[in-house]
């Protein structure tokens, strides 16, 4: 197998969101997007007390992109102006379409302030086509149960895929345009080679551990690697134990114009996007 080479490696820049700090390896002043990825969040790991929201993400708006949360601790509760509300819990994730408007709040969930605890996670902004930017919003709260898992290497990886189509496997999440994404973990010594479509782009952001490529370099966490489209996937080889995002999609070939929340493909269509919203379209949150 023929594999990938190494275009970017981007360190996260640590920034505040709500109460909590995040990384930030996507967009960087190197890489504004890597389609069809436009923002990757690492928030965590943070502990927090009983009663203490380490999050505090109150109503906000989205338009014209899907936000993703893979949670890995803690727990989270998701409410929205369309009525939709959801938990997850420590391996869910919820892929959401904020399509033509929603307005939602990301909040530390019931049971995780009474006990505290460690919470983790990565949003992900994954754009959408003009074609499907004002679709009706929608949720997918995929519990971890419902999630294909792979293992490999005497058990040593496991590969949990969320979106994609994946070694006679298909992970449980809807999208729009073809997606990869899978979460693996990998044991000290855990070794795979993670096949990607020719013409997708691929990404491996590291959130623990250390890992060695096929280049032979190693690289350890809150490290996002972009892989050239060269190969036919990559090698992963755990220095030690190890948790790794992987991205993979086909790139949209569209212009993109972003402004805070919302993500379309002209300044009007902003303009339009922060009219709809002063004005209601996008629902009106009650929690």
């Amino acid at each position: 197998m023929i594999s990938r080479s190494i275009a970017h490696i981007l360190k996260g820049e640590t920034l505040s969101v709500g109460k909590i700090e995040v990384k930030q390896p996507l967009p960087t002043t190197r890489v504004d997007q890597i389609s069809p990825f436009l923002l990757l969040h690492h928030f965590g790991p943070a502990s927090a007390e009983p009663g203490e929201d380490p999050l505090g993400l109150g109503a906000h708006p989205h338009r014209g992109f899907e936000p993703v949360t893979f949670l890995y601790s803690g727990g989270i509760r998701h409410k929205d102006s369309r009525g939709n509300e959801g938990i997850l819990t420590g391996g869910d994730v919820q892929w959401m379409t904020a399509g033509m408007g929603i307005i939602h709040s990301e909040m530390a969930s019931k049971a995780f302030l009474e006990t505290g605890g460690v919470i983790e996670g990565i949003q992900l902004w994954v754009n959408l086509p003009q074609r499907y930017k004002m679709v009706h919003p929608r949720y997918q709260d995929i519990k971890h149960s419902e999630m294909p898992v792979i293992l490999e290497d005497n058990d040593k990886v496991k590969l949990t895929l969320v979106a994609g189509d994946f070694r006679g496997a298909k992970g449980p999440a809807q999208t729009f345009t073809p997606i990869l994404a899978i979460k693996a973990d990998l044991k000290a010594g855990g070794k795979t080679f993670v096949e990607i479509p020719e013409h997708f782009n691929a990404l491996a952001y590291i959130l623990s551990g250390e890992i060695q490529v096929s280049s032979g370099f190693n690289y350890k966490s809150e490290t996002l690697l972009h892989f050239k489209n060269d190969g036919e996937g990559f090698h992963l080889q755990a220095n030690k134990d190890s948790q790794v995002l992987i991205l993979a999609g086909e790139p949209i070939d569209e212009p993109v114009t972003q402004w805070g929340p919302f993500v379309m493909n002209t300044q009007t269509e902003i303009m339009q996007a922060m009219r709809d919203y002063q004005m209601g379209k996008m629902g009106v949150y009650v929690d």
